[in-house]
């Protein structure tokens, strides 16, 4: 899923390509990404694009008046942006944008589609949308402290809660645990005032870090390769590969289509954390270290 870094890159070659430019039509592919009503899906029409803005993990597209246009991109939605009057593409296009200059075309990967589209009308409608979580890099060290404790959960559950923060998800969590050397499954509520002013820094210098790092990837051209797991990444999406900061090998933790990736000897301080397949199937005969995996492994 497209995070606050992916997210901020799209909103500004957005803006380079279609603030103040009018809307000349909206095109569906499948009704079903339309998730309102009311007003009428057309009804930005004609209307140009008065200001862009982030909500969440939310692309709002403003037309005035306080008409506007929100698109989840969820798991798998991509944007593309095509000169002129492009075609939506038959197997993967849900809908196109119509620009006086150019298409914008959303995209969805697989059979689930769950990218959506929302019109809405009204500051009050649109404040809906919202999750109400804690916008990360404009927090206080103190802001952060409270919204980290506001539940004791496992610190991946609580970076990763949209009521709790903002645009933070499965991928730049890990990076986040990773640098500031914290356990996913450590208790938000257990954490010292130490790791707490740790993990502020590590999700402030992460998320800035990485939103640099996308914005010179792309330059002036459209973000088109957004995805989960990049090679310059630390941990995530980089099972069985060497720490680049200690060499340990990187473990994960599989749940559902996500997985937490870690390194033990970093932020564990060796132990492996419990996979809950593999130790539904192991139970008792779990490894606990490293040393134990590469045991097992050699049997």
């Amino acid at each position: 899923m497209p995070e606050l870094p992916d997210i901020v890159v799209y909103l500004e070659a957005l803006e380079r390509r279609v603030l103040g430019h009018r809307l000349e039509k909206l095109r569906l592919a499948s009704p079903a990404v339309l998730r309102t009503y009311q007003p009428p899906f057309d009804a930005p029409e004609g209307k140009a694009v008065a200001g862009l803005r982030r909500l969440g993990k939310r692309l709002v597209f403003d037309f005035g008046d306080e008409l506007f246009v929100v698109i989840h991109l969820m798991i798998a939605g991509r944007l593309q942006w095509k000169e002129g009057k492009a075609a939506i593409p038959k197997k993967v296009g849900l809908a196109g944008f119509e620009f006086d200059n150019g298409t914008l075309i959303l995209t969805e990967q697989g059979t689930k589609r769950r990218a959506g589209i929302w019109v809405i009308s009204g500051e009050e409608n649109l404040a809906t949308e919202n999750r109400g979580g804690l916008e990360p890099l404009q927090a206080s060290p103190e802001e952060f402290a409270r919204a980290i404790t506001a539940e004791n959960r496992t610190l991946k559950r609580v970076l990763t809660d949209p009521r709790l923060f903002s645009g933070i998800g499965n991928s730049f969590s890990d990076e986040i645990l990773w640098a500031a050397q914290l356990s996913p499954v450590t208790r938000s509520g257990k954490l010292t005032p130490e790791q707490l002013e740790r993990l502020h820094e590590a999700t402030v210098t992460q998320l800035n870090c990485w939103t640099d790092v996308l914005r010179q990837s792309v330059g002036e051209s459209w973000p088109a390769k957004v995805t989960a797991f990049r090679p310059e990444m630390a941990v995530h999406g980089k099972f069985g590969q060497p720490c680049p900061r200690c060499g340990t090998k990187v473990q994960r933790i599989v749940y559902a289509a996500n997985e937490t990736n870690y390194c033990p000897t970093c932020q564990t301080g060796g132990k492996l954390l419990a996979d809950r397949s593999l130790s539904r199937l192991l139970k008792e005969d779990w490894p606990q270290s490293l040393e134990e995996l590469e045991e097992m492994k050699s049997r």
